[in-house]
């Protein structure tokens, strides 16, 4: 292994040398622990240091790093103390999870390292967001990304290069070539020679590195970051190397040659480095015995710290909690005296974005044809010549991607706002909004301030693509939140609120009611509680409990039967009101739970089986749920009204009328 100094200090070669030893010696520690059983599971990245170290003592300190499994040396690049670090593994309260999450599965922002999940692709775009923040804010940073050859066969890899190469952001990412995925070798997951290759067929930079020689990753992540901050753009870094140990060390290494083995062991990035640094004077015996003793007193003491701790006692009250950031909702209620107008659903919608995007000048607007074009529903139509392209985006189509960027804006500081063109199409950004925005919080105490509006609903004969009520696939998330106006009034309030939240939340918008329905709405901003339920209507013969079109089904049938019913608009989903459905149980005895869902599965479910748990003794009939069939939704028009549940309704309310 040839290594060029590149005019570097021998107080920076000794420097480098101190940081790739730090990882090794500590890993050579936790393999021991392993085996002892004081650790559950360990992911090695033997072979790889020179990575990690490399690149993270290239950057400057606040500029954010995104790691994977075999990333320490991001970790103790950043200095993380070691006490802390150990902690995390042993999963002890003071770990930066509370115990909550395994190994490298946590950020934190003091140390400006956002931490992988094992989906491995979605912090690509992750990254991105932190990247589009600090151009936002014009501030010369760079941020980098890790990815596995294996991992970079996802989707979510894909999207993140596009999305950073149509935007032009700061992102090197870095891929860490060893050959296998797992146990599956390079042949068997990719046809192309080199990650070389894929650069420009993204537009961007590409370029290899010897990923086990410090001094050549160092100098050129080094060299790439004082290029990029000056001229925004992604770049991919091909790092070569090899994993020494499994993928994890249950897994061994049986699977690999005995003479890729051997070939890989003669490039050991410490060793050879040690040695080269030996030869030439840099690094004399005494000091080599010396660092290497200092390192293992500081591991020792930071074990000693990490086993002093007890494990976490489970505290149901925090663990509920903590799935959320902290909010008190501000009251804002328009003026009483106000002017109103009666207007549109989709009106309001528009007005409440708008004045979102007034209060808030952090607050940025990501969506397909959303600019110039105002979205395919013109709700942001006009937005662009106001509040300018950089905070109205078009995105490519690419949701799992913009997703992930909204929550990298969150990370610093940053609104963001993230329209589905059809709520149907929101499967193709599930996992980013269920396992990275859900559970941040609960994981390392970032939050996700991030809102995703769900144009939703059947009715336009519109087919099984663009018509599903897909709310319940959220509603069993615990971390998100969840809302679903019926009216103009509340369709503006939510969304205001909902921006407003810190935390995640997904906006359900039937498009049936856009243009169909209007009402009189406040001209000023307000906003309505997340959680809170409302009557739409009072009765005392049976109550009907649902949200969104179900309160305008609901509402007419009443009226066409005659029945003198409770209307429980529930607005939110997640956290729905139990103390609301609890009082108009109590009053009238007879429950009737709608919604435009398929019946199995469906929130309803849930809502009828708490009534039967909590609200029993007040029932004077069976709970009766009414849903849509349990099939995909059909094209033609007849079909489409024998799927939804209208005449079902009518039957089921006069049958519980008189039960």
């Amino acid at each position: 292994m040839i290594f060029n100094r590149h005019d570097h200090s021998n107080e920076t070669l000794l420097h480098l040398y101190q940081h790739l030893l730090r990882p090794r010696l500590i890993e050579e520690k936790m393999l021991i622990l392993l085996r002892q059983g004081k650790v559950s599971k360990w992911f090695s990245g033997i072979g790889q240091e020179a990575i990690s170290v490399g690149s993270t003592l290239a950057l400057e300190a606040d500029e954010y790093i995104l790691p994977l499994h075999r990333n320490l040396g991001v970790f103790t690049g950043r200095e993380v103390p070691l006490g802390r670090l150990f902690a995390q593994w042993q999963g002890k309260r003071t770990g930066y999870t509370k115990g909550r999450d395994r190994s490298f599965h946590f950020g934190t922002n003091e140390h400006h390292i956002v931490g992988m999940i094992s989906h491995l692709g979605p912090q690509l775009a992750v990254a991105g967001g932190i990247a589009l923040a600090d151009v936002l804010d014009k501030k010369p940073k760079v941020t980098l990304t890790y990815s596995g050859d294996g991992g970079a066969s996802e989707g979510d890899f894909h999207e993140a290069l596009n999305v950073a190469a149509v935007w032009q952001l700061p992102v090197i990412f870095m891929i860490e070539n060893n050959g296998y995925g797992l146990s599956t070798p390079s042949n068997e997951q990719f046809r192309f020679k080199s990650f070389v290759d894929k650069g420009p067929a993204y537009g961007m930079e590409a370029v290899q590195v010897d990923g086990n020689n410090v001094l050549e990753v160092y100098s050129l992540v080094k060299k790439l970051a004082e290029d990029l901050r000056q001229n925004p753009r992604p770049v991919l870094v091909e790092a070569l190397t090899f994993r020494m140990r499994g993928h994890e060390e249950a897994s061994g290494t049986k699977y690999v040659p005995q003479s890729l083995m051997e070939e890989w062991a003669a490039k050991d990035p410490v060793e050879n480095y040690e040695k080269w640094l030996i030869a030439e004077g840099i690094l004399t015996e005494t000091a080599r015995h010396s660092i290497r003793e200092t390192i293992k007193a500081a591991i020792e003491a930071g074990l000693q710290e990490a086993d002093a701790e007890p494990m976490p006692v489970a505290d149901i009250q925090e663990e509920i909690a903590d799935m959320y950031r902290p909010f008190e909702a501000p009251v804002t209620d328009a003026p009483k005296d106000g002017p109103t107008r009666e207007i549109r659903f989709i009106d309001a919608i528009q007005e409440g974005l708008k004045q979102s995007m007034q209060r808030y000048p952090d607050l940025v607007l990501m969506g397909q044809d959303i600019a110039d074009y105002g979205g395919v529903f013109k709700i942001t139509e006009g937005f662009v010549a106001e509040f300018g392209k950089a905070r109205v985006r078009n995105t490519p189509l690419c949701e799992s991607a913009i997703v992930g960027v909204g929550l990298g804006l969150s990370i610093k500081k940053k609104k963001s706002m993230v329209e589905m063109q059809f709520a149907d199409f929101v499967t193709c950004g599930f996992n980013q909004i269920v396992n990275n925005l859900a559970k941040s919080h609960y994981r390392w105490g970032q939050n996700a301030d991030v809102v995703v509006r769900m144009p939703t609903g059947a009715g336009s004969a519109a087919g099984p693509f663009h018509s599903q009520s897909n709310e319940a696939w959220f509603t069993h998330v615990p971390g998100l939140k969840v809302v679903y106006p019926s009216n103009p009034h509340d369709a503006k309030g939510l969304l205001c609120a909902a921006l407003e939240d810190p935390n995640p939340v997904l906006y359900f918008e039937h498009k049936m009611l856009y243009r169909s329905l209007s009402g009189p709405v406040p001209e000023a901003y307000y906003t309505t509680p997340i959680g809170q339920a409302a009557l739409a209507a009072e009765g005392d013969e049976l109550s009907i409990i649902t949200y969104g079109m179900g309160v305008r089904w609901a509402l007419q049938v009443c009226q066409d039967l005659g029945v003198s019913a409770d209307i429980l608009d529930l607005r939110t989903l997640l956290p729905w009101d139990q103390e609301a459905v609890r009082k108009t149980v109590a009053k009238n005895g007879r429950v009737l739970v709608l919604h435009e869902d398929t019946m199995t599965g469906g929130i309803g479910g849930e809502i009828a089986a708490w009534i039967g748990e909590n609200c029993f003794e007040h029932l004077d009939a069976p709970v009766r749920r009414v849903a849509s069939l349990d099939t995909a939704i059909p094209f033609a028009p007849p079909l489409e009204a024998a799927f939804l549940p209208q005449q079902r309704l009518r039957e089921q309310v006069a049958a519980l009328r008189q039960y």
